[in-house]
């Protein structure tokens, strides 16, 4: 699932650069004006009015180009591919021009990271030294007759590509480093954000049962010993209420419980209903239950039920129910009534005479 949601990110994230890069392509058509005016100034003494121009052109040519790209197919690598490629030809049209701006020369591969893309990356990386090599050989004898420190063109060409050899491992290491640790950390990302949708749609269906509960029993506590916290799902409102457990031994519920509770069976009671020994009590177990008697509507039953368990068998999350079971209370006592006495007579049968027998010899 977070693999899936990976790649989803990374196609609807290739798109979304793909349109980015697409107006900084427009925005590069600033460009020819800009150098004509450097060399209105001075500033580039070597190239002419005509380069700007064909600079301008051919940026135009390009962004529309992959503008036609973006449209028809915006999520599509080739779409990236020709955006870093256009790049790429822009500075090299520049250097063939003698436009020295040799800083540019990694910005195609420095683009290319944002793709989260491996692929891409070495893609551009390798282009661009390609395209720095093949312009470097086209313009070393322009720099060799124009007063170069070089005596020869090959010798200008070998040391500027040494350095940009050097240049471009920095660049696959540092890049590459940096791609695996922004795809690392992303695909990290949907994994604990599908783990938490996951905990997400488990409450919910959780809760949804336990609303449903609410209809059955009489009353419903859902108890967490995450935040110490109890709610009552019969209440509209849903109101957390905290638990002291270092003070408190019985939710607000059974505090009001336990004053219904008949005098006789209100200590088992209270030592059923104490909060502080609920978990160990429930250790491993789904649920646990004792019948108590309420002085107006006779016998019930309180259950406390796991819904969230750790992995040491503690529950974190258990729900607290009580249940009218007067009518099947006194249905089972006249039924352990029928099965000892005689129904004729009314007198107790034989099975009564042997448990009283055992009870006395014991």
């Amino acid at each position: 699932m977070a693999s899936s949601d990976y790649q989803s990110f990374i196609v609807s994230n290739r798109a979304r650069i793909n349109r980015n890069l697409n107006r900084a392509l427009w925005v590069f058509i600033i460009t020819g004006p800009a150098i004509a005016l450097g060399v209105a100034t001075g500033v580039f003494s070597h190239t002419d009015y005509g380069t700007c121009l064909g600079i301008t052109l051919f940026v135009t040519a390009l962004a529309a180009a992959h503008l036609a790209m973006v449209k028809l197919r915006p999520k599509s690598m080739m779409t990236s591919v020709v955006a870093l490629v256009a790049i790429e030809a822009i500075i090299v049209y520049m250097q063939i021009g003698h436009v020295d701006i040799e800083l540019t020369w990694f910005l195609a591969p420095l683009l290319s990271i944002l793709f989260c893309d491996r692929r891409l990356f070495f893609f551009a990386l390798i282009t661009n030294y390609l395209a720095m090599a093949g312009a470097t050989w086209v313009t070393a004898p322009y720099y060799v007759d124009i007063g170069s420190p070089f005596e020869t063109a090959q010798s200008l060409f070998f040391n500027k590509v040494a350095g940009y050899t050097i240049e471009t491992i920095i660049m696959a290491v540092a890049g590459y480093v940096v791609v695996k640790l922004a795809a690392d950390n992303f695909r990290e990302l949907f994994r604990q954000q599908n783990i938490i949708e996951e905990h997400e749609q488990s409450a919910m269906e959780r809760m949804e049962i336990l609303g449903s509960m609410a209809e059955i029993y009489d009353n419903v506590n859902l108890i967490s010993f995450v935040d110490s916290t109890e709610m009552s799902l019969r209440d509209d409102s849903q109101e957390k209420h905290a638990i002291d457990m270092s003070k408190q031994t019985h939710t607000l519920m059974n505090q009001r419980l336990k004053e219904q509770v008949a005098s006789n069976h209100l200590d088992a009671f209270l030592a059923f209903t104490n909060i502080t020994t609920v978990r160990e009590r429930m250790k491993n177990k789904k649920i646990i239950s004792a019948d108590f008697v309420d002085v107006d509507s006779g016998w019930f039953r309180a259950q406390y039920i796991t819904v969230d368990q750790g992995f040491d068998g503690m529950p974190d999350v258990v729900i607290y129910t009580t249940r009218n079971v007067d009518k099947e209370k006194r249905r089972e006592e006249r039924l352990t009534k029928l099965s000892m006495t005689d129904e004729l007579t009314s007198l107790y049968n034989r099975r009564r005479y042997v448990e009283d027998l055992t009870r006395h010899r014991e």
